[in-house]
């Protein structure tokens, strides 16, 4: 097993993810098996119970592991499926070690941040990467070098390079900041320089460097940053602004970095596989005709709470032929003044999940728009049961009609809470989550998009279709045409006679990927596209 180690300098928010995620696929393109873990350093167990504002996209996976965005660029860049013991947390590092010591394992010993926090460290590593059976795992170090609480973690993996061996099995990448100041327009090397210099006080020499910069690096700038950090010239990385984060991978490969990765680790030069990733990469940037999507949502100040949507929306518009303008519009907003100019000039309309009754009432008003002027419309998650709740309000008048998360004393909750939630205090890991089977009708909408009777998606929810409304809902218009394997559980709602106001129970923008898109998102940007430009191709 090769261990790849990514580390951030300077600020946060430089992009370790896209570069590990980068590297990640550069190295399956030459036909190395590779798999990433995320170590995030705060003392949450998992992302379950972080607000979005704080920390960005609540990533789920196929196991139900609710864990960081990042998890999501490696699951769409190396086109694989991780588990929750791929994100690795101070939490769950220390409530592991707590637990034995409680047990009695260390045999009465003092436990210790060395060794007994950083020998656990380097166990849920190895023991994740072995069982993967990867050539190469990469290892994302969350924060930045520096931070205290990232010491433990960078003093691990210090230790697990002078353990496996210096040389071929470990290499570090360091990522940091050349900013460019004043007028002149001069790139400063002086921040990398710093950083760099914390990273060897610990004890870690940085192999490559990854700069990002607004333009790529001067020759001289390469030159310099070589020369006073100890790295080879061909090992300083150039990481200018992109046009996407899918352009990233043949930046890094047209620098030499594949080679210089493959040739350190001991890897033998094999063929190179980037044509598929490249046509991808000129789908989205390269088109036509765009399309308006609204997302309207109550996290919109942060575009990475939003993150899986968006990527699933650049897959869906290459898919179908058309550049996706992605239009944040908060529902406090909608709420408050009613529908804005960015929903009257949308082409589609997406509500996507979220929890808490702020907005909602904006969220409500926004399906009725929609659905009162026939806007190719999505609803996520909580999108589905706003869409189910506005539908039971003004089509069967049911006045009132609620879900007992928002109003507990609504007279018709259409939403209510799912049976095993009623005794459920602990809020982590406590919801519905991760993949489940459906059972699609035949001849939906959805059965046309998935091409399938029974697909797979994944979950994140405490609240469902009140099971006594179902009849009603149907008989009035709003078909239920997805359903759990048991039949209890509603999964996907159909508007009939509309061309696309559909919505889903699951997340579909969890299991979209590059060349393969969220058959719901496309199936919506393909309506946008044929309400704006009349199907013309």
């Amino acid at each position: 097993m090769k261990y790849i180690f990514i580390t951030g300098g300077v600020l946060s928010g430089l992009g370790k993810g896209i570069t590990a995620s980068s590297i990640g696929r550069l190295l399956k393109s030459r036909g190395i098996k590779v798999t990433a873990i995320k170590i995030d350093p705060y003392l949450n167990v998992d992302a379950g119970t972080m607000n979005p504002f704080e920390h960005g996209e609540v990533y789920v996976l196929d196991d139900g592991g609710e864990v960081d965005l990042d998890l999501g660029n490696y699951e769409r860049f190396l086109d694989i499926s991780l588990t929750s013991a791929h994100n690795i947390t101070t939490g769950k590092v220390y409530k592991s070690v707590i637990e034995k010591e409680r047990t009695g394992e260390y045999l009465g010993k003092t436990v210790q941040i060395i060794p007994h926090i950083t020998n656990e460290i380097k166990a849920q590593i190895m023991n994740v990467a072995e069982a993967t059976g990867a050539e190469v795992c990469i290892v994302e170090l969350g924060g930045t070098v520096g931070d205290i609480e990232s010491m433990p973690f960078l003093e691990a993996v210090r230790q697990m390079n002078a353990e496996l061996g210096k040389g071929r099995t470990c290499l570090f990448v360091h990522t940091t900041l050349v900013p460019v100041m004043g007028t002149v327009g001069e790139q400063k090397t002086k921040p990398t320089q710093h950083s760099v210099k914390e990273l060897r006080a610990i004890g870690i020499q940085p192999d490559i460097l990854v700069a990002r910069c607004k333009d790529p690096l001067e020759e001289s700038i390469k030159r310099k940053i070589s020369l006073f950090c100890d790295v080879p010239m061909e090992a300083v990385v150039s990481a200018p602004d992109a046009r996407s984060i899918y352009d990233v991978p043949m930046t890094l490969e047209a620098q030499g970095l594949t080679d210089y990765v493959m040739q350190r680790l001991g890897f033998e030069t094999k063929g190179r596989d980037l044509d598929e990733w490249k046509a991808f990469a000129k789908r989205i940037n390269e088109q036509d005709r765009t399309v308006r999507i609204a997302c309207v949502g109550k996290y919109t100040n942060l575009a990475d709470s939003y993150i899986s949507h968006l990527e699933a929306f650049h897959h869906a518009g290459a898919e179908a032929g058309a550049r996706v303008q992605l239009v944040f519009v908060d529902s406090e907003v909608v709420q408050q003044y009613g529908i804005t100019e960015d929903l009257l000039k949308a082409d589609g309309i997406l509500i996507p999940g979220g929890f808490g009754v702020r907005g909602i009432e904006g969220k409500v008003a926004t399906a009725r728009f929609a659905r009162e002027n026939r806007i190719p419309f999505l609803g996520v998650c909580l999108g589905f049961q706003i869409a189910t709740i506005e539908f039971a309000r003004d089509v069967l008048g049911l006045e009132g009609a609620n879900s007992t998360e928002f109003d507990p004393d609504t007279p018709h909750p259409v939403v209510d809470l799912l049976p095993e939630q009623k005794t459920v205090k602990r809020m982590g890991a406590t919801m519905r989550l991760g993949a489940q089977p459906i059972i699609v009708s035949y001849g939906s909408i959805a059965h046309r998009l998935y091409g399938k009777e029974v697909i797979m998606e994944r979950h994140r929810h405490r609240y469902e279709v009140n099971p006594r409304y179902i009849e009603e809902l149907e008989t009035a218009g709003w078909r239920f045409t997805g359903r759990s394997v048991d039949g209890i559980k509603m999964e996907i709602g159909e508007l009939e006679g509309y061309e696309y106001y559909l919505a889903s129970q699951f997340h579909p923008e969890f299991r979209s990927r590059p060349n393969r898109p969220s058959p719901l998102h496309l199936g919506l940007v393909q309506a946008a596209v044929d309400r704006k430009y009349g199907g013309t191709q």
